[in-house]
């Protein structure tokens, strides 16, 4: 698969913060504004690079949120770059929904680039390097490299190939290149320090024989450098000026600047001659990597293999699972970006990586829905309310507002009958101490309605409560003397006549243990705090204009939670919602 030229060129445009967009003074920005100040940038040039072996999950999301943050606030752009540069373990699926992702959090990209545009220039830096007498072929084998590779207390040692000529080494690369060798009968590595103290530097490989079909570059190459090879050049080659990264490659910061250095691309425009021919002239430049923190949450794990092993042992729905931690899975839960953009705010860019508590995450959620979300009624665990002093046959339209806090949102009618559903736990034959619902003898208001009291009660064969009868005061509908007399309790209701059957997914947290990667150490692994019920289907009703709701729409049932409709499964004549985060934090109130 070839992607389009297209996707290869710049554009002219910048990515422009909004104007009401917020100062923030987190040392990365500070780094930048001080480099802006003494003349080093013209312009701020940043990059999300993922790899395309996976899809996205809440970690990135404070990654897309800085990359493209920091290029708008500062009137620069952002590139979108695949780091495609291990074709056995990437694939196109991952890379429509990266590209996805991105635009769903609300980004769009300078340029779409991928790394294998550069493999020529990469090939050409190589051989550069090897001409220089930085890099040399090695025929060790994987064992053997890491042999004399030392440990963190004692020094490796060189290979017995380190001291061969430039010619040999020429020679022998470019029969590499050719196809001539087999998988890992030859690496090129740089030429380095095999007594350093960061092993990164012991003369780590630059590129590896590798006969596996590309996505974008089909056959063409049977070896393909290494990461920190080509992610530090691609950097160079789109002039990133400064390379946004996670903690865990600060060990490998110097490898990055030796690379970047002892190919000085800045300063050798013969090795982007390939790239004029696919209508990229960005001017190259040194950009300066800088580490931040990575987003950690407990009860969540994000390693990609532990998240792979999750969908391919048919332990959660795929990876779009509302309770897996991908994006894609949170965008079905009804995580919105503006929420995941107030997460990262209020999570804040740092130099220390903990573990965060999931709270921040679904507080967010709950504050950005609280103030957007429309308000609906709906009833997940159906018991039958008759209204014995109304007709059968009595209906009538009551007006609710769509938002209490907003009044702009409108109104909308909601059906009332004199059969309803309410909550089962809205109702109890014998109430516990402090219980202020509906019970035999006692009042209750429904919501928007009146106030009822309960007659009598109806059970099943089986001693179950079925159905309450109710009579309603008069006096206490809407507008009457009586509707202000006080009552204990308020709860919600569905007009059984008009309410629509509805699939009511209800999730929760995916694991029952807040860090399941350290309960490990136990004997146990993290499948076995797996939480049974982190997902339950129940068949529940809804009103009329829930029903109609367009994929996506986020609601807060009253009393219940918030909900969103199905991104796939959801039609008016059949509604499917996922539960996507309670009303308050119920895992507080057990712990």
């Amino acid at each position: 698969m070839s992607h389009p030229a297209e996707s290869l060129a710049s554009t002219d445009s910048q990515t422009v913060a909004p104007a009401d967009t917020p100062v923030r003074n987190d040392f990365i920005r500070q780094i930048v504004r001080e480099d802006l100040a003494a003349g080093k940038h013209a312009a701020v040039r940043t990059r999300f690079p993922p790899e395309p072996n996976g899809y996205l999950h809440i970690g990135h999301a404070k990654a897309i949120c800085l990359d493209f943050g920091v290029a708008a606030e500062f009137g620069g752009w952002c590139n979108l770059r695949l780091d495609d540069t291990n074709p056995a373990k990437e694939d196109p699926e991952y890379v429509r929904a990266i590209q996805d992702d991105v635009h769903w959090l609300g980004f769009d990209w300078h340029a779409l680039r991928h790394a294998s545009d550069y493999f020529e220039v990469f090939h050409l830096a190589a051989e550069q390097l090897i001409r220089q007498g930085d890099a040399f072929v090695c025929d060790l084998t994987a064992e053997q490299v890491r042999e004399y590779r030392g440990t963190l207390t004692e020094p490796g040692r060189n290979s017995p190939w380190r001291d061969r000529g430039v010619e040999e080494n020429l020679d022998l690369f470019r029969r590499m290149r050719a196809g001539e060798f087999a998988d890992g009968a030859r690496t090129l590595r740089a030429k380095i320090d095999m007594a350093s103290g960061n092993i990164n530097l012991r003369d780590p490989a630059l590129y590896r024989i590798k006969h596996v079909e590309h996505q974008n570059t089909g056959d063409a190459w049977p070896i393909y450098p290494m990461y920190d090879f080509a992610h530090s050049l691609s950097d160079a080659v789109e002039g990133i000026t400064h390379s946004l990264c996670t903690l865990e490659f600060e060990d490998h910061r110097p490898l990055y600047d030796w690379c970047v250095d002892k190919v000085d691309l800045a300063h050798r425009p013969e090795l982007l001659a390939p790239l004029r021919a696919k209508g990229i002239t960005d001017p190259a430049a040194k950009p300066r990597q800088i580490e931040f923190s990575r987003l950690n949450f407990n009860f969540l794990v994000m390693s990609k293999r532990k998240l792979m092993a999750l969908v391919q042992e048919g332990l959660v729905d795929g990876w779009d699972d509302p309770r897996m931690p991908t994006l894609q899975g949170i965008r079905r839960r009804g995580y919105t970006p503006s929420a995941l953009r107030l997460m990262v705010d209020r999570v804040g860019i740092s130099k220390q990586n903990s573990l965060l508590d999931i709270s921040i995450l679904e507080g967010a959620l709950r504050d950005d829905l609280d103030a957007h979300a429309p308000r609906r009624m709906a009833v997940i665990d159906p018991l039958k309310l008759t209204i014995t002093n109304l007709p059968d046959a009595h209906e009538e339209q009551l007006a609710f507002a769509n938002h209490p806090k907003d009044e702009a949102a409108g109104t909308r009618e909601v059906a009332f009958s004199n059969t309803l559903w309410i909550e089962r736990e809205d109702f109890e034959e014998v109430p516990p101490k402090g219980f202020k619902r509906l019970t035999v003898g006692g009042d209750v208001r429904l919501r928007g309605a009146g106030i009822v009291r309960c007659d009598e009660v109806v059970k099943d064969a089986d001693g179950r409560v079925a159905e309450v009868r109710c009579t309603l005061d008069p006096e206490s509908r809407p507008g009457m003397e009586g509707a202000n007399r006080k009552v204990k309790g308020t709860i919600h209701w569905v007009s059984a006549r008009h309410a629509v059957p509805a699939e009511i997914r209800l999730y929760d947290r995916l694991f029952t243990v807040a860090d399941p990667d350290n309960e490990e150490s136990s004997g146990k692994t993290y499948k076995d705090y797996l939480n049974s019920e982190s997902r339950r289907v129940v068949r529940g009703y809804v009103e009329a204009a829930a029903a109609q709701a367009a994929p996506e729409q986020s609601f807060q049932f009253e009393r219940l939670g918030y909900f969103v409709a199905d991104r796939y499964d959801h039609r008016p004549d059949a509604p499917v919602f996922n539960r996507s985060v309670s009303l308050r934090d119920t895992w507080a109130q057990k712990a």
